[in-house]
C-alpha cells in the first residue's frame, strides 16, 4: 500500500467515524480491508481506494470500509467498577427520584456485540424489587450492522461467556445450545438494538437518557471528533442524567459540558447538573 492510498483511508474513516489512522497503523489498515478487495475484485488497498475516489457515493463501500475498521473489543460487566457504581451508588438514587413516573433509559453507545447492554440488563433484574413493574428500556447501538445484527441474535461462545461473567448468572439468563450460550427472552426484552454512528444526531430525544454509558470510545477518536460525541451525548442528557466513560478517557477540557464526579473517575454528569453529588476539583 502507497502512501496516497493510506492518506485516503485516513481521511475517510476519519470523516466517517472520528477515527485516528497513524502510520504505525498500515498493516492494520491493510489486514482489515483485504476482504473488501476481494469482494470488489480490485488490485489491492490502492485499487480500492481508486474505486472510491472514483464513485464517490458509493456508500455501501464506504460503510464497509468503516465497519472494517471499528473496533469491537467488550465483554461482559467489563471493567466491573462502573457496574458496581452503577448498583450501589446511583440506582437507589435513579428508584428514590423516578418513583412517580417509574420509567429509566439506558444507553450503551459503540455497544459492540451488545455485552455492555445485556449487562445492564441484568444488573437491573439482579437489583430487584424497587424497579419490579418499571418501564425501563436500554438501546444499544454501534455503527456497524454486522456487530449489531450479532447483538440483536444475543448468542455468545464459551470464551465470551467466560470473561466477566459470574457462573451464576450464566446458569440464570442464559440456555446452552451446544457450544453456544443464548441470552433467555426476559433479558433480550429489556434490550433493543440498532445502528447508529457517534458523529450523527443521537436516535434520542433532547433529555431522553438517564443512564449513558459511551466506555473506550473517545480514545479512538481525534479531537475535534470528540468534542462532537460529546456535544451529542450532552443533548440527550438531562440535569440529572449520569454519563460513564472508559477508565483511560476524559471530557474534562472538551468545551466544559461536563463536570467529573469526585472519587468517581469515569463519571460525569452535565456541567448545568442539578445533582447533590460532589463534584472533582
Amino acid at each position: 500500500m502507497n502512501r496516497a492510498a493510506f492518506d485516503y483511508f485516513a481521511d475517510l474513516l476519519r470523516r466517517e467515524s472520528g477515527l485516528q489512522m497513524t502510520p504505525e497503523k498500515y498493516y492494520l489498515l491493510e489486514t482489515r480491508l483485504l476482504h473488501i478487495v476481494q469482494q470488489q475484485g480490485v488490485a489491492g488497498i490502492e485499487g480500492l481506494a481508486s474505486l472510491l475516489r472514483r464513485d464517490e457515493g458509493n456508500r455501501a463501500v464506504r460503510q464497509a470500509v468503516v465497519e472494517a475498521m471499528a473496533t469491537h473489543e467488550t465483554s461482559f460487566f467489563r471493567d466491573i467498577t462502573p457496574f458496581e457504581r452503577l448498583r450501589d451508588v446511583f440506582l437507589p438514587m435513579f428508584a428514590a427520584a423516578r418513583a412517580a413516573d417509574k420509567t429509566l433509559r439506558l444507553w450503551s453507545a459503540a455497544c459492540a456485540s451488545g455485552q455492555e447492554a445485556y449487562s445492564l440488563a441484568m444488573l437491573l433484574r439482579e437489583y430487584g424489587a424497587p424497579f419490579d413493574g418499571w418501564d425501563v428500556r436500554i438501546t444499544g447501538t454501534d455503527i456497524s450492522h454486522d456487530i449489531i445484527a450479532r447483538a440483536q441474535g444475543g448468542a455468545y461462545s464459551q470464551f465470551d461467556v467466560q470473561r466477566g461473567l459470574p457462573a451464576r448468572l450464566l446458569v440464570k439468563y442464559f440456555m446452552q445450545d451446544g457450544e453456544t450460550w443464548r441470552i433467555k427472552d426476559d433479558i433480550r426484552r429489556m434490550v433493543s438494538f440498532r445502528q447508529a454512528n457517534l458523529l450523527q444526531p443521537p436516535p434520542f430525544a433532547a433529555g431522553g437518557v438517564d443512564i449513558l454509558f459511551c466506555r473506550n470510545v473517545l480514545m479512538y477518536l481525534d479531537m475535534s471528533s470528540r468534542v462532537r460525541v460529546l456535544q451529542g451525548l450532552h443533548g440527550v442528557m438531562h440535569p440529572k442524567s449520569l454519563l460513564f466513560l472508559g477508565a483511560a478517557e476524559s471530557a474534562g477540557g472538551l468545551g466544559g459540558m461536563f463536570a467529573p464526579l469526585a472519587s468517581m473517575p469515569g463519571v460525569y454528569v452535565r456541567s448545568d447538573a442539578d445533582t447533590d453529588l460532589p463534584r472533582a476539583p
